[in-house]
């Protein structure tokens, strides 16, 4: 299949044949929900904890007699009971991380990447590179292209004056083609994969 090669003024300059098992896949859903679900679990902190009666500071001492008093006969005030107490089953440290295989991963970023394609906000560009470290000339340039959000997808390596342009944009982000991920592609309004990044690609998912 053909797409056109635009530069970063959003001429087309030439053509380019895509392979059709990476970019032209029928897309599912529950595919790359799979994959979204398993990057966002991998990403959080997990870092959440409550402490427990034992971890609770404070005297073990029993704050009142047992009879007599009329309230209900307690042994601590660092019971779960207690205001300022432990927690029961509360959360603890652990990671949120799931399994998923690897070949289900690379196909959900064909499947992404086919998404974007049919709803025409996928866009090869010949280069990803910037004369000057500028955010103001980037900002600039995305105003030639549509949408409210941007992920460009470089070759190997990042062009250095662009990746320092970027940086100040909101809802702008730029990665090397190892950093294209399902989430990134899904949630922004348009893709942009340099001529280099479209040869990595085809080559790691076919």
């Amino acid at each position: 299949m053909k797409a056109k090669i635009l530069n970063l003024e959003n001429k087309a300059v030439s053509e380019i044949t895509l392979s059709p098992e990476v970019f032209a896949l029928e897309p599912r859903v529950d595919i790359i929900k799979l994959v979204v679900d398993w990057q966002r679990a991998k990403a959080r902190a997990g870092t959440h904890q409550t402490k427990t009666v034992s971890e609770v500071s404070g005297t073990t001492k029993k704050p009142f007699k047992q009879k007599g008093t009329g309230n209900a006969r307690q042994g601590s005030l660092r019971s779960a009971q207690m205001r300022g107490g432990g927690v029961s089953h509360g959360p603890v440290t652990r990671s949120h991380e799931t399994k998923l295989p690897k070949k289900i991963r690379k196909l959900g970023l064909k499947h992404a990447l086919s998404s974007k394609l049919l709803e025409g906000k996928l866009l090869i560009v010949d280069s990803l590179e910037l004369k000057q470290a500028k955010t103001s000339l980037l900002v600039d340039i995305l105003k030639k292209f549509t949408g409210k959000s941007f992920f460009f997808v470089g070759g190997e390596e990042l062009d250095n004056n662009f990746s320092l342009a970027v940086k100040n944009i909101p809802h702008t982000v730029a990665v090397p083609q190892i950093g294209a991920n399902v989430y990134d592609i899904i949630r922004h309004d348009c893709v942009l994969l340099s001529t280099d990044a479209v040869s990595i690609l085809e080559e790691r998912l076919k």
